[in-house]
């Protein structure tokens, strides 16, 4: 095991990938031998049910270089990220996927890229993708709707190659399916310096695809979890309380304009309209969203929540 601090992290999840742990290690390996940097590689087995963990161990104890940390259960890949982005050493941090699909060769010509043009982030882009049209297709409607409705221009928002300043990945706190939207939360936070690389992509020789149809649902409901984090996470009342306001005034117009009738004009059955509901709604709906505002409010003012004490780590190597 190496004394020195490494320069380079590589952070890894994997969940159920036994098959491709030993080959991808070898592959890391002999790709940064002769690397002018000093690196760490750490796999995080998400709750791996079968081999993986084994296969982790023995790697760890043939590579000095690599770690690995077991989680308590199946957490998901954004849960992963975070524990292996806090566990980094290193100034500079690259993921990639552990399906062999992604390829270690892209490693360094990303982390020369961040560090030539001064960039926070650097995504890679799956210009030539070896999956399937069911998975390619549906991609790239899902990049093309992240691309317009957050103004980066990224190609391939979902590739797993990517290198941050570790500054930058450590602010970061991706849960549910947000580890999509690492650039798009980043962005938010100030760290604009984003580029872009097309990478070299695999098919897929062992395993299977550990996301089904269901990850499009999920997606797209993070993405409105995210646009709503980006522009009203710190100010949540800025956005209930003007749709709040908004319909308390509806409702409020709708009353006196009704007691008008009544009162003025004399005119019976005003209970009884259609019209009279929709007031009464609108403000009922009006104050509740007001409501919301407040509680939203007093929520985002809670100590964010560290991630190596939120998922729990089972078993540790090398670290």
């Amino acid at each position: 095991m190496t004394n020195k601090q490494p320069y380079l992290s590589i952070v890894i999840p994997v969940f159920n990938e036994a098959e491709n742990i030993e080959p991808l290690a070898q592959w890391i390996a002999r790709e940064l031998k002769s690397c002018k940097y000093t690196w760490e590689a750490i796999f995080i087995d998400d709750g791996s049910q079968y081999q993986t963990w084994q296969k982790i161990k023995q790697v760890s104890h043939q590579y000095p270089n690599f770690k690995g940390v077991k989680l308590l259960r199946n957490y998901g890949k954004s849960a992963a990220l975070s524990v292996g982005f806090k566990l980094a050493s290193g100034s500079i941090i690259v993921t990639m996927d552990g399906d062999l699909q992604d390829s270690p060769e892209e490693i360094i010509p990303l982390v020369e890229k961040l560090l030539k043009e001064n960039l926070h982030i650097v995504s890679g882009w799956k210009k030539e993708r070896k999956d399937p049209l069911s998975k390619k297709l549906p991609s790239k409607i899902f990049n093309l709707v992240v691309r317009l409705t957050t103004g980066i221009k990224l190609h391939d928002f979902n590739c797993g190659l990517k290198a941050y300043r570790a500054y930058v990945a450590k602010m970061l706190n991706p849960q549910g399916e947000m580890h999509r939207y690492l650039p798009v939360l980043a962005h938010y936070m100030g760290f604009k310096r984003i580029g872009e690389k097309p990478v070299k992509h695999y098919p897929r020789i062992h395993g299977k695809s550990k996301f089904g149809a269901e990850r499009f649902i999920r997606g797209f409901l993070d993405l409105l979890t995210v646009l709503f984090l980006t522009r009203f996470g710190k100010r949540p009342m800025h956005l209930f309380g003007t749709w709040g306001l908004l319909f308390f005034l509806i409702g409020v117009g709708i009353g006196a304009y009704l007691s008008y009738l009544k009162i003025v004009l004399n005119v019976v059955g005003i209970s009884s309209r259609p019209l009279f509901f929709l007031g009464i709604l609108c403000i009922i709906f009006g104050a509740q969203l007001f409501l919301t505002g407040f509680l939203a409010e007093l929520i985002i003012r809670q100590i964010p929540q560290d991630p190596l004490k939120t998922y729990l780590i089972e078993e540790k190597t090398n670290i």
